[in-house]
């Protein structure tokens, strides 16, 4: 018995059983229950709207009246008498007064037909006489005004003739609305004539008072206009075109300032209202769609905002192209002359909106009309236009922004024919491309999560196991969704094809236009971008950057950007090439005596970076007799330099003699080796450097900048690194291009200030007749007495004979 029990007791479902529980059986449950709740709520608001509709009915019955028959006053008097005759002396029985008060008790009694004999609570049947009802009700009847007809042709049936009239059109109307515009077009030029004549008779006060009244005006109209507007954007969206409308000004004495004024009016109107999204337009499907109240308000907010932020798009373009094409508008409200003033506002709303809504629409359209303003003419337009490029590029995250900009400057550097400013092409340095292939690199050195395929799974894991392993992979992948902001493949993707652009375009100068003015620029992108390039073009580019070296053409300053480009690509991917650049090293030793303390003083931080990527970042592939002879040659350099670019190549001996210590043979006056230092030789390798010494720190150690003689005490020291010839911490953690940056005289002054001699004043001074020959002391004598001898001294003589 116990055993039967047992056997037919219900057992609890294991956890295994659970799991095998269907997925579609618990969807179908939770279903079915939506459903009963939904109907049962069906149910209930039936009913409420049944009673809601009850309680209106009663509530708007209106009272019928009772009937009562107009009578001649004469048949009215002969029924009062016969009514008084027919009465008995005791007016009423006692019978007809119970039903008065039966009758009274009900409560239809008041609203109730007194003519009926019907009962109260009897159910209500279909009248037997429906004609009479109709009649006794109040009939309203339209007075329509009779219409003329016009008899047209019959049409023939079957049946016979049907004949067909028209309605005579009313001309009427319209011709009296057509004189009434006639009269008010008349009243309107009459006035206007009258004002034109009373501003004539002004006075020119009395212009500048009506001028500064009309600005007042419309500077309160357009203030009560945008903060209605940033107060509720979504129901005051249509005052964004009254706003707009004022960009039409026709009044010629305040139209520039108020165009103005709306210009960027709008322009912070829309920086503030604009959504932190793009707002694409709706199918034609969507727009089918019943919505709700919100939903619909916000789709007409946002319809409203692009169309009106397009316009005001348009009329930005419009005012800049109306200004570099020279054009008069027919209204003649704004001279030629004022065009340039209301250009420079309109790029300026231009070069903010770039900047401010790279999410927006129409976004690709401000970028195609700025940047073919970067290259104008006008050197404020140009600049304007250059720096909210740069600020776009520094601050664009994603890349689809750059990616846009580097697309369009492309496109305006071959159909000029490379005939652009350099700092067109400058621009491209601020793009942030070195930052996400970094952070690819880390992911690289990471491992990835590896997902176990279907086969696997079979082979190694049970059942049970294979559906654990199926949710942690499923949560693993929601948990790396979540964890990553934007997507890196994305990213990576806009950054690669901007990069092939912007190669592309260099490349296209390198090859065509290699005398351009576009060269440096070239020159120094290429060094920034140099790590990225793809490893099948190093050597041609090597190739070409050694040719332009040795052609001769160009600067100091170009040439030293080909040594840095060159050492670029050799310190990244090309360290796998067997490439020996001993003639980069011979060319910049031979460079560096051109920098003196003029002009090319601002080229010291391009050699500094020469110096790091070549001696000290390569220590491994220098030998000892090139870093002694660089080392010689900057001391010499140092002597005919400005203090800050001193103070970097100290800075960069200083670490040449801690990454060869070797180098500190240079302190000294004894010899090492056969030969005699030859300072003419342009060979590093060959013009014996370890047969010399740095005697140029003796002369720096006289300098008139404190700092420069701080440093240089320091290297006569031997640069150690503690002790009492140490420099102090801020200096000596300072990289030689930073120091140069930190000590630089771009204001003209002494950083740090430099102290005068010390004075010594003397109490007084006179000079007595020991320093003065004879014949001097006659004639100082002579020429003294002559002055006290003149009464008065008059400077303007020759003014008063004219």
């Amino acid at each position: 018995m116990g055993a039967a029990s047992k056997k037919h007791r219900k057992k609890k479902p294991s956890f295994r059983k659970l799991l095998k529980t269907s997925n579609v059986k618990l969807e179908n449950k939770l279903k079915n229950r939506q459903f009963k709740q939904q109907s049962t709520a069906k149910k209930q608001r039936k009913e409420q709207r049944k009673l809601r509709q009850a309680i209106s009915d009663v509530s708007h019955q209106t009272l019928k009246p009772l009937e009562r028959y107009k009578k001649k006053p004469e048949e009215e008097e002969e029924d009062e008498e016969e009514f008084l005759e027919s009465l008995p002396t005791d007016m009423m029985d006692e019978d007809d007064l119970e039903q008065i008060r039966a009758m009274a008790q009900k409560a239809s009694f008041i609203t109730r037909d007194l003519s009926s004999c019907a009962p109260v609570h009897s159910k209500k049947r279909k009248s037997d006489q429906p004609v009479e009802k109709y009649e006794k009700m109040p009939r309203k009847m339209k007075q329509e005004e009779e219409k003329e007809l016009i008899h047209l042709l019959p049409i023939k049936d079957k049946s016979g003739l049907i004949p067909q009239t028209m309605e005579k059109p009313v001309v009427q109307k319209a011709d009296e609305e057509k004189e009434e515009e006639d009269v008010k077009d008349q009243d309107e030029s009459g006035e206007a004539v009258e004002e034109s004549k009373s501003f004539l008779t002004l006075t020119p006060e009395e212009h500048l008072e009506l001028r500064s009244q009309k600005l007042m005006e419309r500077k309160l109209q357009i203030a009560a206009l945008g903060s209605a507007i940033l107060a509720d954007p979504n129901s005051n969206i249509k005052k964004l075109k009254e706003l707009r409308s004022m960009l039409m000004e026709t009044d010629p004495s305040v139209a520039v300032t108020v165009r103005k004024l709306v210009m960027v009016s709008l322009m912070e109107i829309f920086k503030d209202i604009v959504p932190s999204y793009r707002i694409r337009p709706l199918t034609e499907a969507e727009k089918a769609v019943k919505v709700k109240k919100e939903i619909q308000q916000l789709r007409e907010f946002e319809e409203g905002l692009v169309s009106q932020y397009k316009f005001y798009l348009e009329n930005l373009e419009q005012t800049v192209r109306d200004w570099k094409q020279k054009k008069h508008k027919g209204s003649q409200a704004v001279s030629l002359a004022c065009y340039k003033g209301l250009a420079e506002v309109a790029i300026r709303c231009l070069c903010e909106l770039l900047v401010a809504l790279p999410h927006f629409n129409f976004h690709n359209n401000v970028i195609v009309v700025v940047v073919s303003l970067m290259n104008e003419p006008v050197k404020k337009v140009s600049e304007m236009c250059c720096e909210a490029v740069r600020k776009l590029l520094k601050q664009d995250k994603l890349g689809q922004a750059s990616l846009a900009t580097v697309r369009v400057i492309s496109g305006l550097v071959k159909s000029r024919n490379y005939k652009i400013k350099p700092e067109v092409l400058k621009t491209l340095l601020c793009l942030r491309i070195k930052e996400v292939e970094v952070k690819k690199d880390t992911e690289q050195l990471t491992p990835k999560q590896q997902f176990m395929k279907f086969k696997e799974k079979k082979k190694n894991l049970s059942r049970m196991q294979r559906k654990w392993k199926k949710a942690e992979e499923k949560l693993q992948k929601e948990l790396l969704e979540a964890e990553a902001s934007e997507s890196k493949d994305k990213k990576l993707k806009l950054h690669t094809e901007t990069l092939n652009i912007v190669f592309l375009i260099y490349f296209r100068i390198l090859k065509k236009a290699q005398k351009s003015i576009l060269l440096p620029s070239v020159l120094e992108g290429l060094a920034k971008f140099a790590h990225l390039i793809n490893l099948e073009f190093f050597d041609d580019l090597l190739t070409v950057l050694h040719s332009l070296i040795m052609s001769g053409d160009l600067s100091h300053r170009e040439s030293l950007h080909c040594i840095l480009t060159a050492f670029h690509i050799l310190s990244g991917q090309g360290d796998v090439l067997n490439i020996d650049p001993l003639k980069f090293y011979t060319h910049l030793y031979k460079t560096l005596l051109t920098l003196h303390a003029g002009a090319s003083n601002e080229d010291t931080a391009i050699m500094l970076q020469c110096l790091d990527i070549m001696l000290t970042k390569r220590r491994k592939q220098v030998t000892l007799h090139r870093a002694l002879a660089f080392v010689k040659r900057l001391s010499t350099l140092a002597l005919h330099v400005m203090p800050d670019s001193c103070m970097g190549i100290l800075a960069a001996i200083r670490t040449l003699v801690h990454t060869f210590p070797k180098c500190d043979i240079l302190l000294d006056n004894d010899m090492q080796g056969s030969g005699v230092y030859l300072p003419e030789l342009d060979e590093p390798e060959y013009c014996n450097p370890q047969n010399t010494c740095l005697w140029e720190l003796h002369t720096l150690k006289r300098h008139y900048n404190p700092m420069v003689r701080k440093y240089t005490a320091h290297l006569l020291a031997g640069a150690p690194s503690e002790g009492s010839g140490a420099l102090a911490v801020e200096l000596s953690r300072r990289a030689p291009g930073q120091l140069f940056e930190d000590y630089r005289q771009k204001d003209m002054t002494f950083n740090p200030p430099v102290a005068g001699p010390p004075s010594k004043k003397k109490e007084h001074f006179t000079i007595g007749s020991a320093f003065l020959d004879s014949n001097l002391k006659e004639q100082v004598d002579a020429a003294l007495q002559v002055e006290n001898n003149q009464d008065s001294l008059d400077f303007a003589t020759h003014f008063t004979h004219k």
